[in-house]
């Protein structure tokens, strides 16, 4: 699918942010291993959950929707398997967390997925799962990955630096094994790991945290349970940088005021480049103005990389993005794809090892480009987009899909004469 868009001018409306997809997949996943059923209430229905639902299908959980929910019965932590190969599609969080859960089984797994996603890397986990007793292979510590378990021992220890679903994978099966999880070097996206940890709590799991250098849990079940899903602030995002690109008033709903998702910082980013934010229970607004120019670390919040160089293309000044080298291994190298891609809008772009220096216009130029099959990339694009002078066709914008299934429907409605798709 190919995205058309043209300069909008400012606009008032009200959007709805979509279910977390974060949390959306814990849920699903410490559903499956709980001894019962758990209803998950509003959540995420995109391709990445999809590929979790049928990856816990395949290890023995029952999934039923039910209208706006789903129905998970538990298989207590008794994980048999189904369906031997499991596709992940092109999701990170499907493979890595799914692979703990797998080596709780005796039988051979295989976890592969879509050309993108078997070129992400997955050696810590697999040689942290090995050091618990399982026979872990992989293409060259990468996907496909071959998990025979079952796993145990009294300790791990798992390098933090690559990737937090590393920690969040071993997190959510430790209850059944009962090991303490030592993390080397330093932790990457410490958000995600709270996130985990919330919800592990919340289906009534205690988890001991010295500081996230060491992480403990007593072995027990997960309870079943009502769970309901709150938005999404790494989605929510995007209308963020439409708010301030084109100066608009946008007024986001399902926003948790006290959530504990890492994207919420996006609120404080914005707020420091210059736009107006106003908070409420549970919706957020913002009001776009003149944007400066600012030094940034996304070394917690590497998802937001793609909208803060948005913003940074038309923001005063100079733009430093710093600490976000694990960004080069979500669904495409961010950081280079990121300084390829808003280049062609006619903005100046550093890249850096771990992040990049973006140099704002105040004329921007309409282009074509690329989203690299990568959700954000895509969204992001088109935020810029709406800001540029001319058109832009923005190619491979379907993979929004994996995250936010409406985001360019919702756009073609608020911006009706700007935005269009094509086949």
């Amino acid at each position: 699918m190919i995205a058309v868009i043209k300069k909008a001018e400012s606009i008032e409306a009200t959007v709805r942010a979509p279910p977390s997809k974060s949390y959306t997949h814990r849920a699903i996943i410490i559903a499956s291993l709980a001894d019962g059923t758990s209803v998950i209430h509003n959540p995420l229905d995109s391709e990445d959950t999809r590929a979790t639902v049928d990856a816990v299908k395949a290890l023995c959980a029952d999934v039923e929707l039910r209208g706006n929910s789903i129905a998970v019965r538990g298989n207590g932590g008794d994980v048999r398997v189904k369906r031997r190969v499991i596709d992940c599609r092109n999701s990170g969080t499907t493979l890595r967390l799914i692979s703990g859960v797998a080596s709780l089984g005796n039988e051979e797994v295989v976890l592969t997925g879509d050309s993108s996603l078997i070129e992400r890397p997955i050696e810590p986990l697999a040689e942290a799962l090995r050091s618990l007793n399982a026979h872990v292979e992989t293409r060259s510590g990468k996907p496909p990955v071959k998990i025979r378990g079952r796993i145990r021992g009294e300790s791990v220890s798992i390098d933090g630096s690559i990737s937090s679903q590393f920690i969040s994978s071993l997190l959510i099966v430790s209850p059944y094994v009962g090991f303490k999880i030592k993390v080397l070097g330093s932790l990457k996206s410490k958000p995600y790991i709270d996130l985990t940890i919330d919800v592990m709590e919340d289906f009534g799991v205690k988890v001991y945290n010295n500081n996230y250098r060491e992480f403990y849990v007593e072995k027990r079940e997960y309870k079943a349970r009502e769970y309901n899903v709150e938005g999404d602030y790494s989605s929510a995002s995007y209308f963020f940088a439409i708010s301030c690109l084109t100066g608009s008033r946008i007024k986001i709903e399902n926003l948790k005021k006290d959530s504990m998702q890492g994207d919420r910082e996006i609120l404080r980013i914005v707020r420091e480049m210059g736009a107006k934010i106003y908070e409420k229970e549970n919706c957020v607004v913002v009001e776009g103005s003149e944007l400066e120019g600012i030094e940034v670390d996304l070394s917690n919040t590497p998802d937001l990389l793609p909208t803060i160089v948005a913003l940074a293309c038309k923001a005063k000044g100079k733009t430093v993005i710093k600490n976000v080298e694990h960004a080069r291994f979500k669904e495409s190298d961010r950081i280079a794809n990121c300084a390829k891609e808003f280049r062609k809008f006619g903005v100046k772009i550093e890249e850096l090892r771990d992040g990049l220096i973006i140099e704002g216009s105040r004329r921007l130029r309409g282009a074509v480009v690329d989203s690299h099959g990568d959700h954000r990339l895509a969204m992001s694009l088109a935020t810029v987009a709406l800001a540029a002078e001319g058109v832009t066709r923005i190619i491979g914008a379907e993979c929004a899909k994996v995250s936010f299934p409406e985001y360019f429907e919702i756009l073609s409605k608020i911006f009706p004469k700007n935005v269009k798709l094509e086949p």
